[in-house]
């Protein structure tokens, strides 16, 4: 059987690679270290971890909880080295940087069905002239290989994404003191969040002396034309109020006034159930972005589905691109994986490399792919990614939002999640019997 080519050596691409060899599949693998490096990448080892030693929650009740032990339940080898290299940190899975890359990098390379090739790709064309390819290449891939994926799939599909604004669970508004509302009456297509004059200025205080996040060398130019909303904070206490909190064709229902001030969130599924706060793109720490913008009205007990970000961060407009096996639609042999694909995140990342794993190696082997539905963690995020969207796709963290709801109502959030989580898991175990997913 011919080889199949991943190319980057990553969380996804090590994910992928273990889990064709494991179904006797010959695996070549490209990574262009140690010969090049990205701007974040340090060391010559696999899987390095450049922002945090930490993985997210390992509660059920958190949806990254959950992927985590779906993954760990599909034998993940990011998943086994993690546990492997834990340290302590509560309820979060945190793990030696340095022992968890150097575990996977010796999985990889003693693994008899991977041959590892130390070479930067720039030609994806001629590569799957090859065979079946895998592009796990990471959201910093280089510039020569970014061009050949732009024009394999389309120069209008490859995205580089600098900002995203916050998204908040819908169920989590209070519209006691929000409402819906076009500008100048013009329909009800969003949510506004009117603020008072005294309510504005604690919030721009607030938001003008919040602690940022750290800028990395590379990320100092992706702001241009995209200001973070505590920049604009800073240019002066009625800056915001001519922008993203502009009060102009707002009239509040209840009282028939215009506010001081006006935040608005739009729409982001079709379902409803998540909203973007519009032009609040920024650079705050997570905390800090709970902490602040619980001050704008109607949102004081908001959860986060997505926390705001500012980075550079190449990936595919996957819907009408890929499908939900992270294949190619018009090019069958060509899989993805990995932040390329839009999902946000490390745990996010080797889930979409053990996915794109299993159904590269069903497709190899000429037998069905397991249908991983939205009922689990780990088939949401490939359906959220591979399904058309209200507004313009971003990418995106695993959250509760994006999975199958239940048919019961839950008044309780953890007590919901749990069995959201209950049913994901034993939908989990049932795909297990299937051929090439156990």
């Amino acid at each position: 059987m011919d080889a199949i080519n991943i190319i980057g050596a990553g969380l996804a691409g090590c994910e992928a690679a273990y889990q064709l060899a494991k179904r006797e599949l010959p695996v070549r693998l490209y990574d262009m270290k140690p010969h090049k490096k990205s701007p974040a990448h340090t060391t010559d080892r696999f899987c390095e971890l450049v922002c945090s030693n930490s993985l997210r929650s390992n509660r059920l009740s958190n949806a990254v909880g959950l992927l985590k032990e779906e993954m760990r339940r599909l034998d993940s080898l990011v998943m086994r080295a993690a546990d492997a290299t834990c340290v302590p940190a509560g309820g979060a899975l945190a793990v030696d940087r340095t022992l968890f890359s150097e575990y996977v990098t010796q999985e990889i390379r003693e693994n008899p069905k991977i041959t590892v090739f130390e070479e930067e790709i720039t030609d994806l064309e001629e590569l799957l002239k090859t065979g079946k390819t895998i592009v796990a290449a990471g959201p910093l891939a280089s510039p020569a290989l970014s061009g050949s994926i732009s024009k394999t799939i389309g120069s209008e599909s490859l995205y580089f994404f600098d900002a995203a604004a916050p998204i908040v669970d819908g169920k989590t508004i209070d519209f006691a003191k929000a409402f819906y509302a076009s500008r100048y009456e013009r329909g009800n297509d969003y949510i506004n969040c009117p603020m008072t004059q005294q309510e504005y200025y604690a919030f721009y205080e607030a938001l003008r002396t919040a602690e940022c996040a750290e800028i990395k060398d590379f990320e100092h130019n992706v702001f241009e034309g995209c200001m973070p909303i505590e920049e604009i904070a800073r240019r002066g206490p009625q800056t915001m109020c001519f922008g993203p909190l502009k009060p102009k064709g707002i009239v509040h229902p209840d009282t028939g006034v215009q506010p001081y001030a006006n935040v608005q969130l739009r729409r982001e599924n079709a379902q409803g159930s998540m909203f973007n706060i519009v032009g609040f793109q920024t650079h705050l720490k997570f905390p800090e972005q709970v902490r602040v913008f619980r001050m704008i009205p109607g949102l004081e007990h908001a959860e986060f589905l997505r926390y705001g970000v500012m980075h550079r961060n190449t990936y595919i407009h996957a819907p009408g691109i890929l499908d939900r096996y992270y294949r190619c639609i018009r090019q069958p042999e060509l899989f993805f994986a990995g932040q390329i694909t839009g999902v946000e995140g490390y745990v996010e990342s080797a889930s979409s490399g053990l996915l794109a794993g299993i159904f590269c190696a069903c497709d190899a082997a000429g037998i069905a792919k397991p249908d991983f539905t939205s009922k689990t963690a780990i088939g949401a995020l490939a359906r959220y990614i591979s399904q058309d969207h209200v507004e313009k796709f971003q990418p995106m963290n695993v959250n509760y939002g994006i999975m199958m709801p239940l048919k019961r109502k839950i008044r309780n959030k953890e007590q919901k999640n749990l069995e959201i989580a209950r049913i994901a898991l034993e939908e989990i175990e049932c795909l297990k019997e299937q051929p090439f997913v156990r």
